[in-house]
């Protein structure tokens, strides 16, 4: 008899993580019940003009979602600076996972699965949507209250507060603060 072995679907959550916000994770606790591995790919995108930088955004990234790993969840972090279809074979992913949080987001989202689909239909869009506690979360907005003085720990964890803080407080830190499209 034949040893049947489990197939291992691995799924990409793919963002700039600027910073990660309890939405951000709401998402990553529900998409490791879909998919068997995780990653959760932090783009370098220095087109957005990010507040932090890569390794930073990936050192918190890392340390959020930690507990989960601990608790033996399959869960990668990793940086990535190319086609995100060309990141996800390289990889192995089958899964794009992607948060919804308003009707704004499906219209930009469903474009991008459209194309990403055109690309490599061999990579399935699962789009998950948040809750209504964290649906109105964005980094960016986050980084704006962060940056006029506001608090955010209804929005983050005490980590990135902290993190928030010590990059304001740095001079260069209120400049940094760039509109984006989507996070």
């Amino acid at each position: 008899m034949a040893k049947i072995t489990k197939f291992q679907r691995t799924g990409l959550y793919p963002g700039t993580f600027d910073p990660i916000t309890l939405g951000h994770l709401e998402i990553i606790y529900r998409a490791v019940k879909v998919v068997d591995r995780l990653v959760i790919g932090v783009a370098k995108n220095a087109g957005k003009g990010p507040l932090f930088d890569c390794k930073t955004r990936l050192r918190m990234v890392e340390h959020e979602v930690a507990p989960l790993i601990k608790r033996g969840m399959k869960i990668e972090v990793m940086p990535f600076d190319k086609l995100l279809m060309h990141f996800a074979l390289d990889i192995g992913a089958s899964v794009l996972i992607r948060g919804l949080r308003a009707v704004s987001d499906f219209e930009y989202e469903i474009q991008m699965a459209a194309m990403n689909h055109r690309m490599n239909n061999e990579v399935e869009t699962v789009f998950l949507m948040a809750s209504d506690r964290h649906q109105f979360i964005s980094s960016r907005m986050v980084k704006e209250i962060a940056c006029l003085g506001g608090d955010v720990h209804p929005f983050v964890s005490a980590y990135v507060v902290k993190k928030l803080k010590q990059r304001f407080a740095a001079a260069d830190g209120r400049r940094r603060v760039a509109p984006e499209v989507r996070d």
